[in-house]
């Protein structure tokens, strides 16, 4: 039978061990930093944004296997979307970490993303869960300052 915390598990541990889209991109156009002090995590994302949409991404740094997992699956998430779809994902995702989920079936929207639900058993794992995700809006909206979850 299909179990939810297997799948959730072994995703977490194929893109910690083997992430997608690891290192820096020479070509961006867009980067931030981001840290989550409490965890230890850094993470620092790149991106190439033509006609407002994601051309190329990658990540680097250091962190747990939720955050590194989290890093690489949302890479491959993003890819090819345009930035107001890249907000809409954003939102839906750190919603369902949250346990803020609407009405509606966010699993549709989120696909691959959705084995991160498991996270908001363990609130404390959140912000290692989103870290990337808030490096990303940064690096989209340009800001210059290092980012931090807390």
């Amino acid at each position: 039978m299909f179990d939810l915390d297997d799948l959730y598990q072994q995703v977490i541990l194929d893109h910690n061990k083997n992430p997608r889209n690891y290192g820096k991109l020479d070509a961006s156009s867009h980067d931030a930093e981001g840290h989550n002090p409490l965890c230890g995590d850094r993470c620092r994302v790149f991106v190439k944004v033509e006609d407002d949409r994601v051309q190329k991404i990658s990540f680097d740094g250091e962190g747990c296997a939720i955050s590194r997992s989290a890093a690489s699956v949302m890479t491959e998430a993003v890819k090819g979307l345009t930035l107001a779809e890249i907000e809409k994902l954003f939102k839906e995702y750190q919603d369902m970490v949250m346990g803020n989920e609407g009405d509606g079936d966010s699993s549709e929207v989120l696909g691959k993303l959705s084995v991160f639900a498991g996270v908001r058993e363990f609130p404390i794992r959140v912000k290692c869960a989103v870290l990337a995700w808030h490096t990303l809006k940064a690096a989209l909206s340009s800001e210059d300052e290092s980012i931090t979850t807390e």
